[in-house]
């Protein structure tokens, strides 16, 4: 698609962002490049200034351009939009995002519980649980570090798989038959401490986006993950919804 089609009901400031996105998406416009002027944009496809600063809104509203004062309006890199309100796998969640992704294991190992984690896992302290540490890429650059704790008798089977590249809600779920049903995130603003700084490239005591999150199988907890995001590599969102009576 590269033209405006004036029969479609479809707005034709939305069409033009179909057709500059499509630009970006397929990478004839890579990242840091220069876009053309809204006067240039307005001669090619033959729209008003108008409808060109409708369409760029849209993209920079996306995350797909950002415009420097005096300069001009050059392709970015996006944001990873992260949905709070379903459950689902990093690697999906990328996937979806149509970027490059990779993990590194840091730790796959049982030990028994340090701090509080019994409490979070409710179980006694004399239990052991698994533990498990791994440290997310997007296009080389670290973006997220993410320590899982679940109790041993839960999934022991866990230890022997590959982690680097697979899912552990998918693995869990298939190789241990548990359904986990929901997830409970408690989301709070936190200072990285010099391990989680050195690990994901940040400067000690850089804020970082502290998710702590429950896994369930109906009431049973599942796992605890503990997870830390750069605040400058993702971007949430919420979806809510009016119940009219």
């Amino acid at each position: 698609m590269d033209i405006i089609d004036r029969t479609n009901p479809q707005k034709l400031y939305l069409q033009l962002y179909e057709v500059l996105k499509d630009k970006i998406e397929k990478g004839i416009w890579k990242i840091n490049d220069q876009i053309p002027t809204e006067k240039d944009l307005c001669d090619e496809y033959d729209v008003s200034k108008a409808t060109v600063r409708l369409a760029l809104s849209e993209l920079e509203r996306h995350s797909y351009i950002k415009r420097l004062q005096g300069k001009g309006t050059f392709v970015c890199k996006r944001d990873i939009n992260y949905g709070i309100s379903i459950l689902t796998s990093f690697k999906k969640s990328y996937f979806e995002e149509s970027v490059k992704f990779s993990t590194r294991v840091l730790a796959q190992t049982v030990m028994m519980p340090i701090n509080d984690i019994d409490n979070k896992l409710s179980i006694s302290r004399d239990k052991h649980i698994i533990y498990i540490k791994r440290l997310r890429f997007v296009d080389t650059e670290p973006v997220l570090l993410q320590e899982t704790f679940m109790p041993h008798f839960i999934c022991p089977e866990i230890l022997e798989q590959e982690l680097a590249s697979s899912s552990l809600i998918e693995l869990v779920e298939k190789l241990c038959k548990k359904n986990i049903t929901k997830a409970e995130d408690y989301i709070s603003i936190a200072s990285a401490n010099k391990e989680d700084s050195e690990l994901l490239a940040i400067s000690n005591g850089s804020p970082i986006l502290l998710i702590e999150q429950f896994l369930y199988e109906g009431q049973q907890k599942i796992a605890y993950i503990r997870i830390i995001k750069r605040p400058d590599k993702f971007k949430f969102f919420i979806e809510l919804k009016r119940i009219i009576h």
